[in-house]
């Protein structure tokens, strides 16, 4: 379909040319960008004949670049839809009727598996949670709570029991993968990231039952529905699920209900496992490749959470009276320099989760190594290394990412209240402040790309692209603010961190395009890229700070064809 869209505000992402009113389409390509009169972009976009073109008066309608999300999810929030909400409350009384009252209305014949999402993580403090509390509601069938920060979960007795795990069992990363214990050694409840996941298997082989996850293009369907009515035509997967996932995607693309350029990430654990992890990054490459889906990235989990305690930081954490413990880290800087340096060689990029600020130090000076010594040894340095989430960074380290080229990515919604005060349980209140700063290194000249990191469905609604823009704009969270008496306004401390609509709206088009390494095809509205472009309900620049996240999108063009929406 070649199409005019004129009388428009177009915000091009295009420093050079950053405003236009007119944007013609031509076979899935922009032919034309600009300003003028119906001939001058009849000729410079090479339309000769009559009818050879619809023409759509926009009525001053804002368009803007195609969404890029950097860091989602597909895979896990499909595979949560079988997940039971639990009401919002810190009451654990009140958590725990609701468990009770659902296993009493859903039987093990109807329900075998109780996985309940979300408590406040603040509930428990930094003892946590324990199993006898949850045998209280539910004893008869396995049952799981996961909490808000998603990577600590509440499981009751019969779950350890039917995964195998006992006192014996050994913690898969002592510190930080891992089964938290009592004073006896016996696993009391309290399990740190998804460890649970590597006993599943043996889980659902006692119960004779599997969760409804196995991917299928119906059971992903729904989360690439979403992405194309939010105007969301490119992501990076924070973590690939397996072929599956892959192949599920593969025939949704067929049918044309991808509609999204899809980056995959595989993830690994250790340079002992990287090899193996590489050959199956290549076996995908070559069997899903395809125009709207590549693979070329791996993901390390390099600490934890400030909110679980187990973030590597530069100082103690606050709850150890030794003043000896710092967090934990998965590797250290030898190991993933070597990490780097093998996949350089391979042509491929890494994306490192860190949160703690000596997370960030141990990468930076990783990096810095590997360059260094494949400088030595006359290897090109081809890589991209992308830092997600760095919620914690030393003043000092901020000028490195734009001095040594890392990518840093942020998950935009997570700017205000969303996980509250519970880090101030392990950092202290001036670092807590301190958290979420991301305009130093902006200014330094860093690329700074913006995404949503949703896993499940039950927050997918916080991957709108403009609720995320708002939060970050304003520090505020609208659905968990802070509290107003501590904090005027609800706004997360400090409000010199709010990041700009201009910085926004980058981080979320060319600055995502060039993580991905998509810049040449898309990112910005010029001419021989690719018509990803999203008509918005009002213009973005001149929305009310606080209604942000009321502009909605009424088209969505994806390879120059409306796949939402009307013009």
């Amino acid at each position: 379909m070649n199409m005019a869209l004129t009388n428009a505000k177009i915000y091009t992402c295009n420093e050079a040319a950053p405003w236009a009113d007119t944007v013609v389409i031509k076979d899935g390509i922009i032919s034309y960008v600009g300003t003028g009169g119906m001939e001058k972009w009849k000729t410079s976009a090479g339309i000769t004949e009559e009818g050879e073109i619809s023409v759509y008066d926009m009525k001053g309608k804002m368009i803007i670049p195609g969404i890029i999300d950097s860091h989602i999810h597909p895979g896990m929030v499909s595979q949560s839809s079988w997940h039971i909400r639990l009401p919002w409350t810190e009451d654990v009384n009140e958590l725990l009727a609701f468990v009770k009252e659902y296993a009493e209305t859903h039987p093990v014949s109807e329900a075998p598996f109780l996985y309940f999402e979300y408590y406040p993580t603040s509930m428990f403090g930094e003892r946590g949670p324990r199993k006898e509390l949850l045998d209280t509601a539910v004893s008869d069938r396995p049952c799981l709570c996961q909490d808000f920060g998603e990577h600590q979960h509440w499981v009751n007795s019969k779950m350890l029991e039917l995964m195998g795990v006992t006192k014996d069992t050994p913690d898969p990363v002592p510190g930080l993968e891992m089964f938290v214990r009592d004073e006896n050694g016996e696993p009391n409840g309290w399990l740190k990231e998804f460890v649970h996941m590597r006993f599943a298997d043996t889980l659902y082989e006692n119960i004779g039952w599997t969760p409804p996850v196995t991917m299928t293009p119906e059971l992903m369907e729904g989360f690439f529905r979403f992405m194309t009515e939010h105007g969301i035509t490119a992501i990076a997967d924070g973590l690939l699920e397996g072929e599956a996932q892959l192949a599920s995607m593969a025939e949704l693309d067929r049918q044309g209900k991808l509609n999204v350029y899809y980056d995959g990430i595989l993830r690994f654990w250790s340079y002992d496992d990287l090899p193996d992890k590489i050959a199956e990054l290549r076996k995908y490459q070559e069997k899903y490749t395809n125009r709207h889906m590549k693979i070329n990235t791996l993901k390390l989990f390099l600490d934890g959470t400030n909110e679980s305690g187990n973030s590597a930081l530069l100082s103690p954490h606050l709850n150890d009276p030794s003043g000896t413990y710092f967090g934990e880290i998965k590797m250290d800087t030898e190991e993933l320099k070597k990490c780097l340096l093998l996949l350089n060689r391979e042509g491929l990029d890494i994306h490192i989760h860190m949160v703690g600020d000596r997370a960030f130090r141990v990468g930076c000076d990783a990096v810095e190594a590997a360059q260094e010594e494949a400088a030595r040894l006359g290897e090109p340095w081809k890589m991209q290394v992308i830092f997600a989430h760095c919620e914690l960074i030393d003043p000092a380290d901020m000028p490195r990412p734009a001095k040594l080229g890392i990518t840093i990515n942020w998950s935009c919604h997570w700017s205000g209240g969303y996980f509250g005060e519970e880090a101030q349980t392990y950092i202290c209140k001036d670092k807590w402040e301190k958290m979420y700063q991301f305009n130093p290194i902006i200014e330094s000249g860093a690329l700074v790309t913006f995404s949503s990191d949703v896993v499940t469905y039950y927050e997918l609604h916080r991957a709108d692209p403009f609720f995320s823009m708002q939060v970050a704009h304003t520090r505020v969270d609208p659905e968990f603010p802070l509290d107003p008496d501590i904090y005027p306004g609800s706004v997360r401390p400090e409000e010199s961190a709010r990041l700009s609509r201009e910085v926004l709206m980058k981080g979320y088009t060319i600055s995502g395009a060039r993580q991905l390494r998509w810049e040449d095809r898309m990112g910005s509205v010029e001419v021989g890229k690719i018509a990803n472009l999203d008509v918005i309900s009002e213009n973005f620049f001149e929305a009310s700070p606080d209604k942000i996240s009321e502009i909605r999108f009424d088209a969505v063009i994806f390879d120059g064809q409306v796949i939402f929406g009307e013009l």
